[in-house]
C-alpha cells in the first residue's frame, strides 16, 4: 500500500496523510484531477464516489457522494481555493445536502494536497486542517483514518495502466478483513456489454456456470432496486441455488446485492460489484462482505475462485466474442 503515515494532530487541528507513489508527478497529478480517476479511489471499498460537477478552477465546486453498500447515501462537496499545478492545490471539504449545498452548521474542512518528485516516484503530502478539537475527534470517531488509509490504498491500481495491471492474471483474492474480500478480474470487453452479461438473463445462462458439466436451470432476475433475483444449477449427481435482493443499482458502473444460499439457513453475504472500462477492456471488482470470518474461510475453501475464473473465461469465449 502506498500510504506510509496518517496522523492527527490535536494541537495543530490537523490530520497528516503521507505516501509515496511509483510514478512520476504528472500522473499522480492526473488522477487527483480527473473525476473519473477519482471516482476509482476517493472512497473506501464500498463506498465508491461519484462526481457529478467538477469546476477544476479557482472558485470552482466539485460536487460528489459516497454510497455505501446497503445504499445510504453521503454527500459532499468541494470549493477550490488554490490551484498551483502539477504541485499542489487546495479546497474547502465540506457535507453537502442531495443539491450540493454545504449543511448549515457543519463547518468544512481546508485540505492542502501537495506532489513532490523523488526521481522517478512521488512523494504526496496531504494536510486536513478543522476549526475545533471537537470537529477533529468527531472525524476520528466517524473512522477518518481507517477509512483514508484504505481509499488511498486503491491508488496503486488506478496508477497503472488497466491491462498492465491485470490482464492475464486471471481471478484474484485479497483477503481486507474479518468480512471482506476483494475480488479482481480484468474482462476483455465493453463494460455496456460486461453489465449485460451480468443483467440479462439469456446471457447469464451462458456463461454463468461454473465448472464445465454444470447447467443453469433457473436465472430470474428483477433488475429494478428492491427487485429479487434466483438462480439455480444442476451438475453431477448434485444441485444447489442463491436468491437475493437488489440493494443498489448503478447501470452500469455497480450492483449491489445480497446472496444466500437457497433451502438453507446459512447467512447472506453482501455482493458489491464494481465495473470500470479503460480502452476496451473492464476491471471487474466484486467486494463481499461475510458475516464473520468462518463464514468467509468456508466459502473461500470451497473452491470458489477457480468455478469464477472458469465461468469468466467463458464469459469471454462464449459471450463478449460473440456479440
Amino acid at each position: 500500500m502506498p500510504v506510509t503515515q496518517i496522523t492527527p494532530d490535536p494541537e495543530a487541528l490537523t490530520m497528516n496523510v503521507h505516501a509515496e507513489f511509483d510514478a512520476s508527478v504528472e500522473r499522480v497529478w492526473s488522477v487527483f484531477t480527473d473525476p473519473r480517476q477519482l471516482e476509482r479511489f476517493w472512497g473506501p471499498p464500498g463506498w465508491p464516489a461519484t462526481f457529478r460537477a467538477f469546476d477544476f478552477e479557482p472558485g470552482g465546486v466539485a460536487k460528489y457522494s459516497l454510497t455505501g453498500p446497503d445504499g445510504q447515501t453521503h454527500h459532499a462537496r468541494w470549493e477550490f481555493l488554490r490551484i498551483d499545478a502539477p504541485d499542489s492545490y487546495e479546497v474547502l471539504d465540506g457535507f453537502a445536502d442531495e443539491d450540493g449545498d454545504l449543511i448549515a452548521g457543519m463547518a468544512p474542512m481546508r485540505m492542502v494536497f501537495t506532489f513532490t518528485a523523488e526521481g522517478s516516484r512521488t512523494r504526496f503530502h496531504g494536510v486536513t486542517h478543522f476549526e475545533s478539537l471537537e470537529s477533529l475527534e468527531q472525524q476520528v470517531a466517524m473512522g477518518m483514518v481507517e477509512g483514508m488509509r484504505m481509499a488511498m490504498g486503491q491508488l496503486d491500481t488506478v496508477l497503472q495502466d488497466l491491462r498492465a495491471y491485470a490482464e492475464g492474471k486471471g481471478t484474484r483474492v485479497e483477503v481486507l478483513d474479518d468480512q471482506h474480500v476483494r475480488i479482481t478480474r480484468l474482462v476483455n470487453g465493453p463494460r455496456e456489454l460486461v453489465w449485460r452479461a451480468h443483467t440479462e438473463p439469456e446471457l447469464l445462462k451462458q456463461w454463468l456456470l461454473g465448472p464445465d458439466g454444470w447447467r443453469m436451470t433457473v436465472c430470474e432476475v428483477d433488475p429494478a432496486v428492491g427487485g429479487s433475483y434466483r438462480y439455480a444449477w444442476e451438475g453431477p449427481g448434485e444441485s444447489f441455488g442463491f436468491d437475493g435482493e437488489n440493494l443498489v443499482v448503478d447501470a452500469p458502473r455497480r450492483s449491489v446485492t445480497t446472496e444466500h444460499m437457497t433451502g438453507t439457513d446459512y447467512p447472506s453475504t453482501v455482493n458489491d460489484l464494481q465495473l470500470y472500462e479503460e480502452n476496451g477492456a473492464t476491471l471487474l471488482t466484486l467486494i463481499i462482505t461475510y458475516p464473520d470470518a468462518a463464514t468467509r474461510d468456508m466459502v473461500l475453501a470451497t473452491g470458489m475462485t477457480e468455478g469464477m475464473e472458469t465461468s469468466y473465461e467463458r464469459l469471454e469465449r462464449e459471450v463478449l466474442a460473440s456479440v
